[in-house]
């Protein structure tokens, strides 16, 4: 191996550890809280370092949000997508909650910590492209009648915002934590299924 790789494997590994300790410090801190200076300590590098691989928060929270969404559109498009919407819904839920729950640190930064407050998502983001997968999906069964009511979007945003609260309870308590009694272990799969049911044609 020669200097010139070394040196870029060396940058690229330092890369890598200012991303995962962001990442913990933003899941737990939040936005607002966390400094530069907390990034480079809790890696036990100057800020100068920091600096030399993003030019400030926003850009750190940019390169994360990029690294951790792509890695999901990848975990929700894995293996072959079924021809029928509803059947597709279902794989992207499951998928979802796995990606979730086996990445928790990576969800709860994703979902859970406040962000850049002007940031705004464009159609090449894989965030956007994400969420455009359930979409779509929910357009084609309008489109065959095989939900009820025809506003897509909406039935999109619902199905999300079911499955998040499901997962979410999952990533941030652990089965036995749940209140009177356990997590139940179909949660995810009876989370979607209700989900679809309520807008169901038949």
């Amino acid at each position: 191996m020669g200097v010139v790789e070394r040196r870029e494997r060396e940058r690229e590994k330092v890369r890598r550890q200012i991303l995962d300790a962001a990442r913990e410090l933003f899941a737990r801190e939040g936005y607002e809280r966390v400094t530069m200076r907390a990034v480079a300590e809790a890696i036990e590098y100057s800020p100068t370092t920091i600096y030399n691989h993003f030019e400030d928060k926003e850009d750190l929270v940019e390169a994360l949000c990029q690294e951790d969404f792509a890695r999901l559109f990848s975990a929700l498009t894995a293996g072959k997508m079924p021809d029928d919407p509803v059947e597709r819904i279902r794989q992207m839920g499951r998928a979802y909650a796995r990606f979730a729950l086996a990445l928790p640190n990576h969800y709860r930064f994703m979902f859970m910590t406040v962000k850049v407050p002007d940031h705004k998502l464009s159609p090449e983001d894989p965030g956007w492209r994400s969420f455009e997968l359930l979409l779509n999906a929910c357009r084609e069964a309008v489109a065959a009648g095989r939900f009820k009511g025809d506003n897509a979007e909406a039935i999109a945003q619902v199905m999300w915002a079911s499955l998040h609260g499901a997962t979410a309870l999952l990533v941030t308590y652990r089965p036995e934590q749940f209140p009177c009694v356990p997590a139940d272990p179909q949660l995810i799969e009876k989370t979607c299924e209700n989900a679809l049911r309520g807008w169901l044609a038949r």
